[in-house]
């Protein structure tokens, strides 16, 4: 341990004697609650764990970043902060990323090789924290999205956290100003309507751990829950969190007006529907054609550009009056933008299937 503290001082010290002075320390109280000291404005970062990467995208700070995740070089589908930014898989490995990582020790050693000046990371308890940045002599600030596959708004505490660090105060607060700004529009558009005008309504085909079909479903579905939309998973009984797999004889006794289809279970579900027609068309959702793709946006924690674009794509289904002035594509791009500083849309399309289309099984 000892030797990794000496290693890490001596290679931060030989990258700061050739870089510009840095400013005063900034102090801050990160996601597990411990006050950490780190330099202002640093120029090299470390981003590990679910979703650190993203957040350092979205606050324009990603050219900071010295090294990257194996997972989130071997597994790039549906992560479009990977896809704007396609130089980020020419980095150093800082260590093996993914699930299985979570509050576990990271791989020390690459990250003392690229001598980082703070460390940002995701779910991580305060002792371990503690005891890296013990170890390596490097500031670890810990951040998080709150609860997994869902929108917390602890995700702009993380945003203000790490923005204050890397000098992105501004861009942190311009984020989460976007964010609130479409949450308040979605609402706007879709209040005011009666429980019993609003079509039953079923995702199916949502990952977890691994890809699923149309049995794959969520009760808090966040793009839903933002156009209060009547989501029929709520009647499952029996559940456990937030994700559920339905049986098929329960989704015939919901029988949903609109079926979403998560593009990450997509093949599952058409392979299925060829296996079993007859149950599809039991469901009035396959009856009347009314079952559209949307694109994954849990992966790695949530990708908040994809559900926000997911969101306005179900608005134009379930209420096309309201949202007759968007273009799901367009809006989609417009959102990636802003998030990214690239649209990627097309990217995700290709891979996953164009967002608000009824599925090309049907077709």
């Amino acid at each position: 341990m000892k030797y990794l503290r000496w290693i890490a001082g001596l290679l931060i010290s030989l990258i700061l004697t050739s870089a510009p002075v840095a400013a005063e320390p900034v102090t801050v109280t990160d996601m597990a609650g411990r006050t950490v000291t780190a330099p202002r404005d640093p120029e090299r970062i470390i981003a590990i764990g679910p979703g650190t990467l993203r957040l350092m995208v979205y606050l324009e700070a990603h050219d900071k970043v010295a090294g990257v995740e194996d997972m989130e070089k071997a597994n790039p589908g549906g992560r479009p902060y990977w896809i704007a930014h396609p130089e980020l898989a020419r980095l150093p490995r800082c260590g093996p990323g993914g699930p299985a990582g979570i509050n576990k020790k990271p791989d020390m050693e690459a990250l003392v090789a690229l001598a980082p000046q703070v460390i940002f990371t995701t779910y991580m308890d305060a002792a371990l924290a503690d005891e890296v940045q013990k170890t390596l002599g490097i500031p670890v600030v810990v951040l998080s999205y709150g609860a997994f596959a869902t929108f917390d708004e602890a995700v702009y505490d993380s945003l203000e956290i790490a923005g204050k660090i890397v000098n992105r105060g501004k861009r942190a607060d311009t984020v989460i100003g976007a964010i609130e700004a479409m949450r308040i529009d979605l609402r706007k558009r879709t209040e005011g309507i009666p429980e019993d005008r609003k079509p039953g309504v079923y995702v199916g085909g949502i990952g977890y751990r691994g890809a699923h079909g149309i049995e794959s479903t969520e009760v808090s579905y966040v793009p839903l829950a933002w156009t209060g939309a009547r989501n029929l998973a709520e009647q499952v009984p029996s559940r456990i969190g937030s994700h559920v797999f339905v049986d098929k004889e329960t989704l015939l006794r919901l029988n949903p007006d609109v079926i979403f289809i998560d593009g990450g279970g997509l093949a599952l579900v058409a392979e299925d529907f060829r296996r079993k027609p007859q149950f599809y068309a039991s469901l009035n959702a396959f009856q009347t054609r009314r079952v559209y793709i949307l694109l994954p946006f849990n992966s790695y924690t949530t990708n908040i550009d994809t559900a926000l674009a997911d969101a306005y794509a179900i608005g134009k289904i379930l209420y096309p009056e309201r949202f007759r002035d968007i273009d799901p594509e367009a809006k989609a791009d417009e959102i990636y933008t802003f998030f990214l500083g690239r649209p990627v849309y097309r990217e995700m399309a290709l891979d996953f299937g164009p967002i608000g289309q009824v599925a090309p099984f049907l077709k």
